[in-house]
């Protein structure tokens, strides 16, 4: 007897697309660590900020959170429809963690803050879509991703905060 699937549904089973959910976002978390210079937090200490921006070791256990509920999210969508029948929510979802992934390294390693103004403005615009578009398939989905939103909305402001007080642009 063979294992069938529903339409649009993979056939890995369900704690294998976790996994792979839940890696991608691991992935998209080590490359903005990776790809940026070790001292992010000296770095971070040592630009001009304004007076609500937040203490550097936040970060950390702030995005541990967001990338569990990323990841919860992105594998209640694929649980919900599959690949086949959520390519386009999950396809958005991908250009999102890249997008998320590219912030780090742009902003500190390369010193690029305008670009990476650019960057996480455009990671605002590619996760509201992609909330609107789970909201249709699983409401917990896009709820998952509201937290990570609102942090990037706040972010994109800091960003930009940082970017004015430190190249008078």
């Amino acid at each position: 007897m063979t294992a069938r699937t529903e339409p649009g549904r993979s056939s890995l089973g369900p704690s294998l697309v976790a996994a792979a959910v839940f890696a991608a976002a691991v992935t998209a978390a080590a490359l903005a660590g990776v790809l940026s210079n070790p001292g992010t937090a000296g770095d971070y200490s040592a630009l001009r900020q304004p007076a609500w921006s937040p203490p550097s070791w936040l970060f950390g256990p702030v995005w541990t959170v967001l990338y569990a509920m990323i990841a919860a999210s992105g594998w209640l969508v694929w649980r919900r429809r599959g690949w086949r029948g959520a390519r386009t929510e999950l396809s958005l979802f991908a250009v999102q963690l890249v997008l998320n992934a590219a912030w780090t390294p742009l902003f500190f390693a390369a010193g690029l803050r305008g670009t990476a103004l650019v960057d996480i403005v455009l990671l605002v615009a590619a996760l509201s879509v992609t909330i609107a578009l789970f909201f249709r398939v699983s409401r917990w989905a896009a709820a998952l991703l509201v937290p990570y939103w609102a942090w990037t909305v706040f972010a994109t402001a800091l960003n930009f905060s940082v970017w004015q007080l430190n190249t008078g642009g």
